[in-house]
């Protein structure tokens, strides 16, 4: 049974995954080993279908597998060659607001907000929804991800 926590936590480490990508991109470290990383045990993609709308994907708007998942997040593989690689913007904290976090069973739903700290200090705000499955272990992976910039205002 997931809880409300489990996808608190889950949110925690998604955060904590950009920000460990962008410091290993700024250092010369493996960005590209943490962003792996952070995709194989975040995402449910070893588990079945995922849906990932990523909020600045234009071009390939969806990204099915791991490795336009990951192309995403780093850039690093071509896969989708719009991709600038989100994680490596020198992100220096994510941080979750929850509209909502619906748990049912071993699925759970969650909606609102992330922010991201740019390398200048401001925070870009984002629009999300997450669907979390248990994996065999029981650990939330992200099943469906959707996000983008917010409207604006008139």
């Amino acid at each position: 049974m997931m809880s409300v926590t489990d996808v608190e936590r889950a949110q925690q480490a998604w955060g904590d995954g950009i920000v460990a990508i962008a410091e290993a991109h700024s250092n010369g470290g493996d960005y590209v080993g943490i962003a792996t990383e952070h995709v194989n045990t975040l995402y449910a993609y070893q588990l079945g279908p995922v849906l990932f709308k990523p909020t600045l994907a234009a071009i390939d708007q969806f990204r099915p597998t791991f490795d336009t998942a990951l192309s995403y997040f780093v850039a690093s593989n071509n896969a989708c060659p719009e991709d600038q690689g989100f994680a490596i913007k020198g992100w220096s904290k994510v941080r979750f607001e929850n509209t909502d976090v619906i748990v049912d069973g071993k699925t759970a739903l969650a909606m609102g907000n992330y922010f991201f700290t740019g390398p200048d200090g401001g925070e870009v705000k984002v629009e999300y929804t997450f669907c979390y499955i248990q994996d065999e272990e029981g650990n939330p992976r992200i099943q469906l991800h959707h996000s983008s910039m917010p409207a604006e205002s008139e």
